[in-house]
């Protein structure tokens, strides 16, 4: 029989009530072993002959999902070692354990993944909200927690995805931080002072990302054909060292022309780097970085930022400073800045000078020309200023 209604008495409180246990034979395991869904329904025998019905229709037609009781922290567990740890980079899989951790576990990790309700998700997304966080961080822990219940949903272990029924907090964006032409030329001078001086001009010229242009490598580098080759990124792990990766993308695998400028100052650089090896022999660890730490390891990227970029701020500001005591028009300081706008520094210049978007999309290593165009829109604006000057003077050309 695919199907039976048993009754039952339980006790409610001081009373005893009727109750249905509603039984569907799922077939035979592996072992030959039967296997049964079991519900108790509570109210009359026909509410249980009804949800029988319902069920063995969704089995005939295939769509019959036996709810697992697992709790949620249990099926997150399976999931970040069967199915995302096969697919994402170390540090984007420390990174998803770190939001369920501090975000889902705590809330809703010993509900039991058959009985896990939109609301309850939705509750605590406006909790993260009210506590003060982003709108960014609700998405990203949206991000992890939506494939995870995805695959739950194709495993056949629940009927629907509660994530779909989520409302997500909209994201206001930011109002982007780069240098103007002249402060990129101000910055650029006060850098020669520092040893890093060319990871600068190339992080500024070429739109890398920090990790790719610490993870560059001299092997990486063309000085015939005045190119640089993009193909690793360098990344901290958890506890301590770090890895090299490829880049995340087969856009962010690129090659990009360098300027006179840059060469010479890598070949300078080159030189100072092995005569400062030399002194260190015995201790310096080659892994043949461009840009590599005393003694040869892959500069941690806080450091970088703290002890060198901010470092070459002050000092420009310094500067500033001391020509304005003898000036009546104020020249204005630096602002600080994240050391991944000079990325957006880059971009923002190469647009506002009329650059082809798809050239500096390119440069950039962006999936697609709309990232750029979306990320860059501050720039747009005056582009269709100067396209309605120039159209002008095509029409009228004479």
């Amino acid at each position: 029989m695919a199907g039976q209604i048993r009754k039952q008495k339980r006790r409610n409180g001081s009373v005893m009530e009727d109750t249905w246990l509603v039984r569907i034979f799922l077939g035979r395991d592996a072992s030959g072993k039967r296997k049964y869904f079991g519900k108790t329904i509570h109210g009359t025998k026909k509410d249980a002959q009804k949800f029988l019905t319902a069920k063995l229709r969704e089995k005939d037609l295939g769509i019959f999902v036996d709810p697992a009781s697992m709790p949620l922290d249990q099926f997150l567990d399976s999931w970040l070692e069967d199915v995302a740890k096969n697919k994402l980079r170390s540090r984007t899989f420390e990174g998803y354990k770190s939001l369920l951790r501090c975000h889902v576990r705590k809330q809703i990790g010993l509900t039991r993944l058959c009985d896990l309700q939109a609301y309850e998700i939705q509750k605590m997304y406006n909790g993260m909200v009210k506590a003060g966080y982003s709108a960014k961080t609700v998405r990203h822990v949206h991000n992890v927690l939506s494939p995870a219940l995805e695959w739950a949903v194709r495993m056949k272990m629940v009927f629907q995805n509660p994530c779909d029924l989520c409302e997500l907090p909209r994201i206001e964006k930011k109002e982007m931080m780069y240098f103007t032409a002249l402060e990129t030329a101000i910055f650029l001078e006060a850098a020669k002072t520092d040893q890093y001086y060319p990871a600068f001009l190339l992080a500024i010229e070429t739109g890398m990302r920090p990790e790719e242009y610490l993870g560059l490598q001299w092997k990486d580098i063309d000085f015939d054909n005045s190119r640089l080759s993009v193909r690793r990124s360098v990344v901290p792990l958890k506890g301590g060292g770090f890895a090299f990766e490829e880049p995340k993308t087969k856009q962010s695998r690129r090659s990009i022309p360098l300027s006179k400028t840059s060469l010479a100052a890598l070949k300078v650089h080159r030189v100072k780097q092995l005569e400062s090896r030399m002194k260190i022999n015995d201790v310096y660890q080659d892994y043949d970085l461009v840009f590599p730490s005393v003694i040869g390891t892959p500069i941690q990227h806080q450091n970088f930022y703290r002890r060198h970029f901010k470092k070459v701020i002050r000092l420009a500001n310094e500067k500033i400073r001391k020509e304005n005591e003898d000036r009546t028009d104020k020249k204005p300081e630096l602002k600080t800045i994240r050391l991944y706008d000079l990325r957006h520094t880059m971009a923002t210049l190469l647009l506002s000078k009329g650059i082809n978007p798809k050239i500096v999309s390119e440069r950039l290593g962006h999936a697609s020309i709309v990232l750029t165009l979306d990320t860059y829109s501050h720039v747009l604006p005056a582009m269709q200023t100067d396209a309605t000057d120039q159209i002008e003077k095509l029409m009228f050309a004479t």
